[in-house]
């Protein structure tokens, strides 16, 4: 349910790189956008292969609308860039030269006096603090109105990426219900580091998060595991996921040790249909709050309303959490290719809590779930 992917686009292919750009521009021209500037995050590994390191130094991808694009780089992180002659051009700059200035003098000889700027949302405040007065008549807008609409809708190979990426936490899954991942008497976080080891030894590249949580702690969707030992006859949430190929994984599956509590069993009943409900009306042209709606309804139906406490998916892709959100409010109707979770819970403070989770990618054949892994509360002897 939560993670950030750091790691960059699996393709190499400048074509597939110069395409996004043009596709971009396009989009810019339309809304326009005279030129996009993108640092930290995952647009400028969508659009360029090449994902910036977290760091004090500036990194930028300068974009314009009508132009070539350049990425401005630290010297010492340029070996880390795939060269891509005709995609991009590579301006690296040392340690006594001002990037925010180098910036600037792109912007300005690339684009009108009067100009409008979107802005990437994870660019540091810092760099556009010093940025604004280099550029004054200037409108800034973020960038996710621009890029945003392009990374939500995946094409084959991205398609193809999360497939993979999902069979592979299918698998983990399928051990963890067949009792095949030793829970009683082990510590949320001994499981949680077992969980991670797993998704390392199925081919992903980073683990984004392995959340477990043993009865009362399940009642907190987002739970750190922690020292809390696992007990006989208590429900175990788990929720996990990393990057494979530059593409993430994302699945929550519950099991439960021992004999299952007919309280237990009544809800999840009720979160089962929800979820095949929500995933059934995840079709092309449905707007993503009715796809929530329709798992709400069914949890309020049963009396469980309040405690399904938080929306029902969200988008996925390079990143774990990316738009388009399926929750009350975004009346965007699903396009081919948006790919999301759909994860309804219920979650009783104090006693237990449960979601179950599928990654689903809408495509014109309707609804197609990148986790095919049992969907029941399985009650397990582990």
């Amino acid at each position: 349910m939560s993670g950030h992917s750091i790691v960059s686009s699996p393709a190499n292919d400048a074509k597939v790189f110069a395409d996004r750009l043009e596709r971009a521009r396009q989009s810019m021209r339309a809304q326009g956008v005279d030129v996009a500037l993108l640092s930290l995050g995952l647009d400028m590994p969508y659009l360029t292969g090449y994902n910036a390191m977290p760091l004090e130094r500036l990194t930028m991808l300068v974009l314009p609308a009508h132009g070539d694009a350049t990425i401005v780089v630290p010297v010492l992180e340029a070996p880390r860039v795939t060269l891509m002659p005709g995609v991009f051009t590579l301006l690296p700059w040392s340690e006594t030269v001002d990037p925010v200035a180098i910036t600037a003098r792109l912007v300005k000889e690339s684009t009108p006096e009067s100009r409008v700027v979107a802005v990437g949302d994870q660019m540091w405040a810092r760099f556009l603090v010093d940025l604004m007065p280099m550029l004054p008549s200037t409108q800034y807008r973020r960038s996710v109105d621009v890029i945003g609409s392009l990374r939500m809708r995946k094409d084959q190979a991205e398609i193809d990426a999360l497939r993979s990426a999902g069979a592979a936490v299918d698998r983990i899954a399928g051990e963890l219900q067949a009792g095949r991942i030793a829970l009683v008497g082990r510590t949320e976080a001994q499981v949680s580091a077992d969980l991670s080891s797993r998704i390392l030894a199925e081919g992903h590249d980073v683990v984004n998060f392995a959340i477990v949580a043993a009865g009362e702690n399940a009642a907190s969707p987002h739970h750190h595991p922690g020292p809390r030992v696992i007990q006989k006859n208590e429900i175990v949430l788990c929720d996990f996921g990393g990057t494979m190929n530059g593409y993430c994984s994302d699945i929550t599956r519950c099991v439960f040790t021992g004999e299952i509590a007919s309280d237990v069993a009544e809800a999840y009943a009720v979160l089962f249909e929800a979820e095949a409900a929500a995933v059934k009306a995840a079709i092309i042209g449905t707007p993503c709050e009715e796809v929530d709606a329709v798992a709400r309804r069914i949890i309020t139906a049963a009396g469980f309303g309040d405690y399904f406490i938080h929306r029902t998916g969200h988008g996925i892709g390079l990143d774990a959490h990316e738009d388009p959100y399926i929750v009350s409010g975004n009346s965007l109707p699903l396009e081919a290719g948006h790919a999301f979770s759909i994860e309804p819970g219920i979650y009783l403070p104090g006693k237990w809590g449960m979601r179950l989770e599928d990654i689903v990618v809408a495509t014109i054949d309707g609804p197609d779930s990148m986790n095919h892994v049992d969907h029941n509360l399985i009650a397990v002897d582990a």
